[in-house]
């Protein structure tokens, strides 16, 4: 009889070990951070996308919002998180030289006008030249960081030229409304915003300075071990990335309440200054990354030089 009931324990033991895995992979959650420019996860957040393709594979979806790209990806780092939306290209480089392990899983191409140089209308401040002297609101280590370097470059000056406030966007946008600032430098859809509300003038945008690519980063440790995620993942964002552009007046009645209730004729103008391109990251099209990376270093804003073609990249597969 002992020795029947061993034989039970064993089978139950047996039994357990195969069931474990699959009620582990059901408790699953996949956490997403994201920022208010985080239009394509903000629109797959709100129509349920992301839960509706994941939940057969018994994975749960929570979203986490973060002012900027640069805490979103400290948090992601630390493990309090899994995915991360889009970020600035500036946003990897300084968490890359903070010894941070993160996956590339994906890219928005290119779209240099959805961030910009903003001054009050009726400014005395009309070129590049006119900002030596002045205090510029900058969110610290954000795409329009990198596009204030660019800028005061080609105009022979640099940040000690200038009196830099780092503020995250809430904050910039309350010291340009107030005077605090000479110049606000942010992305869409501040940009829209402060031009359709306060009147503000594009003193310059990203063309030919900065070409404001925005990446999507996982943990790697959560890639190396949930592949079929990120591809999930990676398809949903190109098919939300094609609709945005082809229905911008429905993307606008999604996201206008999402944005701080936002007019559809400001979300359309801001969205109409991004390229929603969603693409796969590749090794060879990260050579703005070590410009920004080389740029940053030489401004003492990064305490070591950084290689950033030295990450890991996640390759996703075409589409069935």
């Amino acid at each position: 009889m002992l020795h029947r009931k061993r034989l039970r324990h064993l089978a139950l033991g047996l039994l357990l070990g195969c069931l474990l895995p699959s009620l582990a992979s059901a408790d699953q959650t996949l956490r997403i951070g994201y920022q208010k420019s985080s239009t394509l996860l903000t629109l797959l957040k709100a129509r349920g996308t992301l839960e509706q393709r994941l939940q057969a594979e018994g994975i749960r979806v929570s979203w986490h919002e973060f002012p900027s790209g640069l805490p979103l990806l400290e948090a992601l780092n630390l493990g309090n998180i899994d995915l991360s939306a889009d970020v600035a290209d500036t946003v990897p480089v300084f968490t890359q030289a903070a010894g941070a392990k993160l996956t590339y899983f994906a890219r928005e191409a290119p779209s240099p006008s959805a961030q910009a140089i903003l001054v009050p209308a009726d400014s005395p401040l009309k070129t590049l030249a006119d900002l030596k002297g002045k205090r510029v609101a900058v969110t610290k280590a954000a795409g329009s960081h990198y596009l204030l370097i660019q800028a005061l470059a080609k105009a022979g000056l640099g940040f000690k030229d200038i009196t830099p406030a780092y503020l995250i966007p809430a904050d910039g946008r309350a010291a340009f409304e107030n005077g605090k600032v000479d110049a606000w430098v942010t992305w869409d859809p501040y940009v829209a915003s402060a031009q359709r509300q306060q009147n503000a003038r594009i003193l310059a945008d990203g063309s030919e300075l900065a070409s404001y690519q925005r990446y999507y980063l996982a943990g790697s440790d959560y890639a190396k071990a949930h592949p079929e995620v990120l591809q999930q993942v990676y398809q949903a964002l190109r098919e939300i990335g094609a609709w945005t552009k082809a229905n911008p007046a429905a993307a606008a009645r999604v996201l206008g309440p999402l944005w701080g209730n936002l007019d559809s004729a400001t979300v359309q103008q801001a969205n109409g200054r991004r390229s929603y391109d969603v693409q796969p990251v590749q090794l060879d099209n990260l050579g703005e990354q070590q410009r920004i990376a080389d740029a940053f270093y030489r401004e003492g804003l990064l305490p070591k030089p950084v290689d950033a073609r030295a990450v890991t990249v996640f390759e996703p597969h075409a589409a069935d």
